[in-house]
């Protein structure tokens, strides 16, 4: 992988790139020429300013005048078809493929900005670089050999998702005699017929979206279809139902680790479906490739990969939304399954003495627990550091292998006592969740058994009035009827004397 992924590296060893002629008929070509002769990974073209190039990280600006508006625009927009151009319009931004014959092909998005407008290129070296050739981990080319499901490449801007993606499609297109449909944007790596027949379609020139590229594909008898990126709801959604009905899927997104990953598609989607798309996403995962570019002793790129596979285990963790166990499923998953986390590929970089102890404590998310890791396999790892040492263990001094031994029991015998304390304080929550779920139902019992009592004292209440109230009425009846018989009584009495 030393090589694959050193898209920074410059071949002169001055690390600021010689003066450019300065001219006023200067042209695209000719900036992106003189990029790829340096070996650049990218050209800012901004206003006012010379253009710039990212050498090993920094960009440094190239000796010629400061391009002005007028010919930035004259640069820029003629390369834009008329859907781009609208795009560009309505969104003030556009992505788009560009290629200069023999030289290189290059990733570029067109903005304004200030009113005015910029460009990034991003070079793509012309040819698809093999797996073998990027020293990427077997169970890389274990996921493209799978029949059907979603395998994901993952990681920040630059940390060599394309590349590795297009290698994984190349051996796909090597071994085995399929169509191969891929929906881009823009297109990056050409891609030629070889066992397998691949169809490259481009966002914005071939299709309108991804969305509506992936409805087609499933019209165009596809075995295996590679989205360049999951970028919004829908298209994730398309993507997993694309992987259910018995495709093999390969996608990228912008993510650092698996279980970050699981988290962000789950909650792209609204809170009522999270239920939903976590057995739909449990079911058709197969993997997860994430990546962080890390540069090399000698001065190159490589790439430490974290790799999950959808084992029964993480498949439950997946639908029980108990992404943050999921790193030490793995940690304990590298000899059955060939999985391994993000720190544990930077140890396996550094005692292949690939990579410094520096660069490796910088690049890990989880310094702290890499530092442990460290600790408990070379003691004595930090007194070397500091002293300008080897990091790694003499290769040929047998007791560093006993003390190894030593350490690894010790290490065991403690994750055990370790492992059952969590037991312990495991059985100890579920009781006391137990204790609390019948404290729980009993003032419901008691809430319950309350509003009966004052339903049941308001119907008698009512039933009160309603009888005093027909009481009354009654009286008020006699009373009417007494003072009539009186009435009769005193109207009757003269007459009988």
């Amino acid at each position: 992988m030393g090589g694959g992924y050193n898209r920074d590296a410059m071949s002169v060893q001055n690390p600021t790139p010689a003066a450019a002629e300065p001219s006023p008929q200067l042209t695209l070509n000719d900036l992106l020429i003189y990029m790829a002769k340096h070996q650049a990974s990218d050209l800012h073209l901004k206003p006012m300013r010379p253009a710039l190039l990212r050498l090993q990280g920094k960009l440094i600006p190239v000796k010629m005048d400061p391009i002005k508006p007028a010919d930035l625009e004259r640069m820029l927009l003629p390369l834009l078809n008329h859907a781009q151009r609208e795009k560009f319009d309505s969104n003030q931004s556009v992505d788009f493929g560009y290629g200069v014959p023999g030289v290189a092909r290059f990733r570029a998005n067109v903005f304004l900005q200030r009113g005015t407008v910029g460009a990034v290129f991003r070079r793509v070296p012309i040819n698809v670089i093999s797996i073998d050739t990027l020293e990427l981990p077997q169970a890389v080319r274990d996921l493209t050999h799978l029949p059907d499901g979603l395998v994901l490449v993952t990681g920040p801007t630059g940390s060599g998702k394309s590349t590795t993606l297009a290698a994984m499609i190349m051996e796909i297109s090597d071994s085995e005699p399929l169509h191969i449909v891929t929906i881009e944007d823009p297109i990056e790596f050409l891609f030629s017929d070889r066992t397998a027949a691949v169809s490259q379609r481009e966002v914005g020139t071939d299709t309108p979206t991804f969305r509506e590229a992936l409805k087609n594909a499933m019209r165009q008898d596809p075995d295996v279809i590679m989205v360049g990126e999951m970028r919004d709801r829908d298209t994730i959604q398309t993507v997993l139902t694309a992987a259910e009905t018995g495709h093999l899927v390969f996608s990228t997104l912008h993510t650092n680790n698996a279980a970050q990953t699981i988290d962000r598609i789950i909650d792209a989607f609204p809170a009522e479906q999270h239920k939903q798309i976590r057995s739909q996403f449990a079911l058709v995962l197969r993997g997860i490739i994430s990546l962080k570019l890390v540069k090399t002793r000698e001065g190159k790129l490589t790439a430490a990969v974290e790799i999950l596979k959808n084992t029964p285990q993480i498949a439950k963790m997946i639908e029980e939304g108990a992404t943050k166990d999921i790193g030490d499923a793995m940690e304990s998953s590298v000899g059955l399954f060939r999985m391994q986390t993000m720190n544990q590929s930077l140890i396996a970089l550094l005692v292949h003495q690939k990579i410094s102890y520096k660069e490796a404590m910088e690049l890990s998310s989880d310094s702290d627990d890499l530092s442990l890791k460290l600790r408990k396999l070379f003691p004595q790892i930090e007194e070397r550091v500091r002293s300008g040492g080897d990091m790694a263990p003499s290769y040929s001094d047998f007791s560093q292998i006993t003390e190894l031994m030593d350490i690894k029991r010790l290490y065991e015998e403690q994750e055990v006592q370790w492992r059952q304390r969590l037991a312990d304080k495991d059985e100890e929550i579920e009781n006391l969740r137990h204790d609390s779920d019948f404290l729980r139902q009993q003032m419901a019992q008691t809430q319950s058994s309350r509003s009966q009592n004052d339903d049941e004292v308001a119907r008698m209440r009512g039933e009160n009035d309603r009888l005093r109230a027909d009481a009354q009425a009654k009286i008020a009846q006699l009373q009417e009827r007494i003072k009539e018989l009186n009435q009769k009584l005193m109207a009757a009495a003269p007459a009988k004397k």
